[in-house]
């Protein structure tokens, strides 16, 4: 099996056809490195004739928290001229439901000779969704034996689907419908926010009570049923911090624990800043370190992090004291920190 990897940034496509990897990931380079050099693998800036496509593109939300789709039309754009029928196309991006069955009518608007199911004799192109289900510094790991959820537009679409996953996954593999392997990884991510903001906010509420709240959970987690998760200054990644508000996007009418969630853990790094200040003012501090940017130990990956969002606002916050960084992984400042 050949694969050809499509970036619009050519300094990635020239990092992965010398055999690297552009960003932090343990054990990728190595299998990188040997796919290029047995010529498994390429990358070049332009979309190639394939057999099947694997569309995993950004998908962040706008201003509002609805989810920005402009790349997977620009994916679909780029796959469209490429199809003469019979082709797989998979969307693995997090995507609000209903998203596979958009990218669908993105390409079949530009290809009105093909169809979703071989109609007045059209060649048939398949659509998926198989959302990825990795964590980051364990991708290479959690790739090959996670379970892998895959959702077919058309029963067709979801086996051939499967059978692709199936080469290199060692996990389950769970057949369903496209819109609900699309929600299912949203609920995954939101699930684990409403935890982790139940935490974060009975940290704030210990705080304010005078109670050590490290002590408060480590007891309350004796209960055998009860296990608290332990708080922290928000959530970061690009998972996690984005994919509930697809949730409160398709329902926001239903979705208020959902959203009370998210604006808990949106808010913690406020109240991180304001627990940094008090103690600096204590002590007429002229210095303060940060140890650490990314949003998980080490890797590069800064989105969304709340220790991104901790620099900034205490740069506002005390703007004459020396912030010091350390990000040992990162090879230059987030955008936002380095004017």
């Amino acid at each position: 099996m050949s694969v050809v990897g499509v970036d619009v940034n050519s300094s990635v496509v020239d990092a992965v056809n010398a055999g690297k990897v552009p960003f932090v990931e343990p054990d990728l380079g190595i299998h990188v490195a040997g796919a290029v050099s047995q010529g498994a693998l390429i990358a070049q800036t332009t979309t190639p004739v394939a057999d099947a496509y694997i569309v995993a593109v950004p998908t962040p939300f706008a201003d509002d928290k609805s989810a920005d789709l402009r790349f997977v039309r620009a994916a679909a754009q780029g796959i469209a001229p490429m199809l003469r029928g019979g082709e797989l196309i998979i969307l693995e991006s997090t995507s609000p439901p209903g998203t596979t069955a958009m990218l669908a009518d993105f390409v079949l608007d530009l290809r009105p000779d093909l169809s979703l199911d071989g109609a007045a004799g059209r060649p048939t192109v398949l659509f998926a969704h198989c959302p990825e289900r990795v964590l980051p510094g364990r991708i290479m790991i959690e790739l090959v034996t996670n379970d892998r959820i895959v959702g077919g537009l058309t029963d067709e679409a979801a086996s051939a689907a499967a059978a692709l996953y199936s080469v290199f996954c060692q996990g389950n593999i769970h057949l369903s419908d496209a819109a609900t392997a699309e929600m299912a990884k949203l609920v995954e991510n939101a699930y684990r926010d409403v935890n982790i903001a139940f935490a974060n906010e009975l940290s704030v509420i210990s705080d304010n009570l005078g109670i050590n709240v490290w002590d408060l959970i480590e007891l309350a987690n004796h209960h055998p049923r009860v296990e608290i998760l332990q708080p922290g200054p928000g959530v970061g990644g690009h998972c996690i911090a984005v994919d509930p508000w697809f949730i409160v996007g398709a329902d926001p009418g239903n979705s208020r624990l959902i959203r009370a969630a998210r604006e808990v853990n949106d808010s913690k790094p406020a109240h991180i800043v304001d627990q940094i200040v008090k103690a600096a003012n204590s002590c007429n501090a002229e210095n303060i370190a940060a140890l650490g940017l990314a949003f998980k130990a080490n890797i590069d990956d800064v989105r969304e992090s709340p220790a991104v969002q901790v620099v900034k606002m205490l740069a506002i916050a005390r703007p004459n004291t020396n912030i010091l960084v350390a990000a040992p992984f990162a090879s230059s400042l987030p955008d936002e920190l380095s004017s």
